[in-house]
């Protein structure tokens, strides 16, 4: 008897070492998973994040503004950052806009914008409004100033919010805009985006 006890008791002292050591390695990989979603989440905006924005800035919580929201949402996923302004413009088939905000980053860093550009399509009307725009894949906050065209049949709109693309050089933003005197058409365009105001659209 003494000796089936101690045979079994050698059988188990290697298998118990073995979970001992195999333990604390798989805690350490899922650690190490959720330490890397954890960054990855802290890089970007998740939508709860972004829509909060939105309602605050637009004033607004309509059912539109959220659809507009899921729908950029689902074409790019969640956005590093977003910038918020005014922008005034007016269009007869050839039309110019101006508009001036911040951006701000996931990380909290900021940087005042302005932008301006010309466009020219099926686009009639004017307008002063709000814009709020989500940017994706910008690392650094400076590499926003630069030129970029509109993404062609990219609008989207409903009830009174729409939103359009904007892609240059891997980096897209998608500007939302809502309100009384949204002008929308099938216009090929671009927008220059700088750190100071300029008074020539081009």
């Amino acid at each position: 008897m003494k000796k089936s006890i101690t045979i079994l008791s050698l059988l188990a002292v290697p298998m118990l070492a073995g979970l001992a050591i195999g333990s604390p390695v798989h805690a350490q990989e899922i650690s190490e998973a959720q330490i890397s979603q954890a960054s990855t989440d802290a890089s970007t905006y998740s939508k709860d994040e972004v829509l909060k924005a939105a309602v605050d800035f637009f004033g607004t919580s309509s059912g539109a503004l959220a659809q507009v929201v899921e729908k950029v949402f689902k074409d790019q996923g969640e956005p590093v950052g977003y910038i918020v302004g005014q922008e005034g413009g007016a269009a007869l088939g050839v039309g110019i806009k101006y508009g001036h905000g911040e951006l701000i980053m996931k990380d909290g860093t900021k940087r005042k914008v302005y932008w301006r550009g010309p466009s020219i399509g099926f686009d009639t009307g004017a307008n002063g409004s709000k814009v709020f725009t989500l940017v994706y894949n910008l690392g650094n906050p400076d590499g926003i100033y630069r030129r970029y065209p509109g993404v062609e049949g990219s609008a989207y709109f409903i009830a009174g919010v729409a939103a359009t693309y904007q892609q240059a050089e891997g980096v897209t933003l998608a500007p939302i805009r809502t309100g009384v005197g949204l002008r929308l058409g099938a216009n090929v365009g671009y927008t220059a985006y700088s750190a100071k105001s300029h008074i020539n659209p081009f």
